[in-house]
């Protein structure tokens, strides 16, 4: 597309917007003038939809007015709640159903997968990450270690970019599965970078992971309702995520796991609770552990409606566009910011996010120079939200669902202003 930086032609675009109407089902943050914030932090929490408050109050009333009975009886029984969100689910992350489970949040789900996929022995022990992982990522993956018997001074590999460099280089991995693949347990890797909006590929490192013998599995925190990720063509063994991001689910929702089909089996070591137990005697109370295969293997307790609600909510909504639309204007708008800040051509600010769209989802992220935090001081007095990540980058993401080409373009226009 040949972009112009004008506001006419930041109108015409969202004119020509075939998902222009979704802006309208989202609650926007108000200012104090009454005017909507410039909300560009949906890779950190996704705005409510309107429609939110509806589920959530159609499972109080059947809570008031059934009790206990709300189980079974409720418009939407409880007891398979969480069933009715799974296709839905499964769409977002390129899934067979049985592939994925919407349970626990991310880090615990993120545990409850390396002890089935962490099996470390004296030969086989180690583990890759990023070395600018997101920090609970990086605690869940030492703890891991320690709990095991090992160091993490030994097991820990740390995939990092170059000197001088921001990103990581594939080969650079490469080299490193290579050198060390022999020893080498599990590669556990963010899907799309928290800090500077990497995305990795996720089928190549797969293959290349389960070719000397790795398992490999994905945080998608960043990637879920954001990348069109197909999960199961991937070939990877696991993959867990948050959905109050991109997937709009309310501060400190419920998270989502992928198993892929080929480990549907019950001798796979798990930590175990009832809700992963066999449906049809679940209640019986006297069986031995019996897991029901694919990923619903590894719930544990029953889920909080409330909760499953709020991404039922959000979710219906994603069925209705599809990641297929929400893709293709994502790469628009993320690509029409890219092309406004370079035309600032300022030496304070660069982004670091790649270029190659293929290599990022809606995220860009802003390196200010001496690591100034007064210039994201000043965006926010102006009406931007956006967030700091220390020590030097402002991110900012153009999520599709609600943010229009005008936001983009007024974002570009204050940041100009405030350096």
């Amino acid at each position: 597309m040949n972009y112009e930086n004008t506001a006419t032609f930041a109108t015409l675009k969202d004119t020509e917007d075939p998902l222009r109407s979704y802006r309208e089902r989202f609650h926007l943050p108000i200012k104090k003038d009454g005017t909507p914030h410039i909300y560009l932090c949906g890779n950190s929490l996704g705005l409510q939809s309107k429609s939110t408050r509806q589920y959530i109050e159609q499972e109080l009333l059947d809570w008031e007015k059934l009790g206990v009975e709300g189980h079974f009886h409720a418009r939407n029984p409880w007891m398979p709640y969480h069933e009715f969100l799974t296709k839905a689910m499964a769409n977002v992350v390129g899934a067979k159903p049985e592939e994925v489970v919407v349970m626990n949040t991310l880090s615990v789900n993120l545990h409850l997968m390396m002890v089935s996929f962490y099996q470390p022995d004296n030969e086989r022990f180690k583990i890759v990450i990023e070395s600018d992982a997101f920090p609970s990522d990086r605690y869940a993956v030492e703890s891991q270690i320690r709990f095991h018997g090992h160091d993490p001074r030994e097991a820990l590999l740390e995939i990092r970019p170059r000197e001088g460099e921001e990103l990581v280089r594939m080969e650079d991995l490469e080299a490193l599965i290579e050198r060390e693949g022999n020893q080498i347990a599990l590669i556990m890797l963010g899907g799309v970078n928290y800090y500077t909006g990497q995305v990795f590929d996720f089928k190549k490192i797969t293959s290349l992971g389960q070719a000397h013998g790795c398992k490999v599995g994905f945080d998608l925190a960043h990637a879920a309702g954001n990348l069109d990720l197909q999960l199961h063509d991937s070939g990877m063994d696991f993959a867990v995520w948050c959905t109050y991001k991109y997937l709009n689910s309310g501060p400190g929702s419920l998270g989502g796991c992928f198993v892929h089909e080929r480990h549907a089996r019950a001798d796979l070591p798990r930590f175990a609770g009832w809700w992963g137990h066999n449906k049809t005697t679940r209640f019986n109370m006297r069986h031995d552990f019996d897991p029901i295969p694919g990923a619903e293997g590894w719930q544990l307790s029953n889920p909080p409606i409330l909760s499953l609600a709020a991404i039922r909510a959000s979710l219906d909504i994603f069925e209705e566009v599809g990641m297929k639309k929400l893709n293709e204007k994502s790469s628009l708008l993320t690509g029409y910011m890219e092309f406004l800040l370079d035309e600032i051509q300022n030496e304070n600010i660069r982004i670091i996010t790649p270029r190659d769209p293929s290599q990022r989802g809606c995220q860009l992220s802003i390196q200010v120079k001496n690591a100034n935090k007064l210039l994201f001081e000043k965006i926010t007095e102006k009406g931007v939200i956006a967030d700091w990540r220390e020590p030097d980058v402002i991110r900012v993401a153009p999520v599709p669902l609600y943010n229009s080409y005008m936001d983009v373009f007024e974002f570009v226009e204050i940041l100009k202003a405030s350096l």
